[in-house]
């Protein structure tokens, strides 16, 4: 359901543009209209405490989903968002919460992501769970990933690769495709912390 209403939300921001709207303070990610409750995360945090939205409520949060062991998507979307908060500002970014929840539960536990997110920022906070888990949190937030096996027995998945905007009272906002600058974020950003 969420990623009918995400797709219909796009298609609605682009026939919007097309039709010469005023841009009157509009984000550059896909707006979702009405805005609605962000999905439920009931996961592990990278730092041992149990990682809900709730626990982050008064700050913007990104969330995203990806894995430590992907070789570009997943480095490219850590070092934008975390190029995004330097150029916030420390007072700003403060309030900015990223949260990257892992499709890779067989690999990833609370050790290994720590590690992965804290070299391109050590405020990102992972979610880390049992297959169960991460396949209920990639189910209620619309996300899909694929095992891809290789011959010698190892693997990558593909995974979807938009970033969610969840406002400071926990709406879902907007979401970002994959591949917007650093930039296109920090606009963003600066408006929901103005929210």
């Amino acid at each position: 359901m969420i990623r009918r209403l995400i797709l219909l939300t796009l298609l609605g921001a682009a026939a919007l543009a097309d039709a010469g709207a005023p841009p009157a303070e509009t984000l550059k990610a896909g707006v979702l209209t009405p805005v609605m409750a962000a999905p439920a995360l009931r996961l592990t945090a990278t730092d041992g405490q149990p990682l809900t939205l709730g626990r982050f409520r008064g700050k913007v949060v990104l969330v995203a989903f990806g894995f430590s062991n992907c070789g570009e998507v997943c480095p490219i979307t850590l070092a934008t968002l975390a190029g995004a908060r330097r150029k916030l500002g420390a007072e700003a970014a403060r309030d900015v919460q990223v949260v990257y929840v892992t499709v890779d539960p067989e690999r990833d536990d609370a050790a290994r992501m720590r590690k992965f997110l804290g070299a391109f920022d050590p405020t990102f906070i992972g979610g880390v769970g049992t297959r169960a888990e991460i396949d209920a949190a990639q189910a209620s937030w619309g996300i899909t990933s694929v095992r891809k096996m290789n011959p010698d027995g190892s693997y990558l998945i593909g995974h979807s690769s938009s970033i969610y905007l969840v406002d400071r009272a926990g709406g879902l906002r907007a979401v970002m495709p994959y591949g917007h600058p650093a930039d296109d974020f920090v606009h963003d950003l600066k408006i929901l912390l103005r929210g």
